[in-house]
């Protein structure tokens, strides 16, 4: 289980980079070697790159590296700069909670409706479950964040833990 938080969404990073940088190299050959390049493989790659963003964003708060201003955070000492961390948290993970809702019911109305792409004639619930995924990503990763700030001890400012 350790090695699947560990890693789950960076193998699939690697592998959709992968595929997508295939499927766009036949893209390019088949247009200007061939005068000829199938749209499916245009589509695939954008929507590849979709899931690629949303399992990404979740892999970014695992790895803390979202970006953010901490000019006014770093003014306080270390326990109050928890209470910042705590509450940036929060307000994060009730946005990728928002997502992950809102996500759900996009991807129910789309099955409902029987919408495919164009291209490939694919369900659209496919690309559009990237958004929940993402977002239920995002939240684990969250807590899993909080629960770190919370059990590493508060420095004092001699170094020893308090």
């Amino acid at each position: 289980m350790k090695r699947l938080d560990k890693y789950l969404e960076e193998v699939f990073l690697v592998l959709t980079l992968a595929a997508m940088v295939i499927l766009i190299f036949a893209q390019v050959v088949g247009r200007y070697v061939f005068d000829s390049a199938p749209s499916w493989t245009e589509e695939l790659a954008r929507y590849i790159h979709i899931w690629q963003v949303w399992i990404g964003a979740s892999y970014a708060v695992r790895l803390r590296a979202h970006i953010r201003v901490e000019a006014f955070r770093n003014l306080f000492s270390d326990s109050i700069r928890k209470v910042f961390d705590t509450l940036s948290i929060l307000v994060w993970f009730i946005l990728a909670l928002f997502l992950a809702v809102l996500g759900t019911q996009l991807v129910l109305s789309s099955l409902k409706n029987g919408q495919t792409t164009p291209a490939m004639q694919l369900p659209m619930w496919i690309p559009f479950l990237a958004i929940p995924l993402g977002g239920a990503g995002m939240s684990i990763r969250l807590l899993q964040q909080l629960w770190f700030i919370w059990k590493t001890p508060v420095r004092s400012e001699g170094g020893e833990a308090v």
